[in-house]
């Protein structure tokens, strides 16, 4: 996403394009996989852990972005690919326990159960652990 891009989009969500909530939406655009504060810490060395931080409370209250829990003890972050102003972007994670990695299967959507009267959703979080077919293949050569 471009900076125009970004400005355009939080201007949408309802949210004030700041220099730093530019450079942090711009950077999750523009990553392959969902990552950890930690992980966007390393990739956006001119901001602060405490700007990044608050951008990404910003841009999750808006639903710019989604977070979610993928087992490996930390919030992975990925920007909302969906339009509207309710992140509806629900799709499977995939975690892999050698290599660390989380995958986002955009194609295979979360499976939505009819919630009991007066309950809302708001989001669902659906993670699959394993191995991917990397680690898998780097295993296998390794016990040959």
């Amino acid at each position: 996403m471009s900076v125009k891009q970004c400005e355009e989009k939080l201007i949408d969500k309802g949210v004030r394009p700041t220099a730093a909530r530019i450079l942090v939406l711009q950077k999750l655009s523009e990553l392959t996989s969902p990552v950890s504060l930690f992980e966007l810490e390393a990739e956006l060395v001119t901001l602060d852990k405490s700007t990044i931080s608050r951008s990404l409370a910003i841009l999750l209250e808006h639903h710019a972005i989604h977070s979610f829990e993928d087992g490996s003890g930390s919030m992975k972050y990925e920007i909302c690919r969906s339009e509207s102003n309710i992140c509806k972007d629900r799709h499977i994670h995939f975690y892999c326990e050698i290599c660390r990695k989380t995958f986002c299967f955009d194609d295979i959507k979360v499976p939505v159960e009819q919630l009991p009267d007066g309950y809302i959703i708001d989001t669902i979080n659906y993670t699959v652990k394993g191995i991917c077919p990397s680690c898998s293949r780097s295993h296998k050569n390794l016990k040959s």
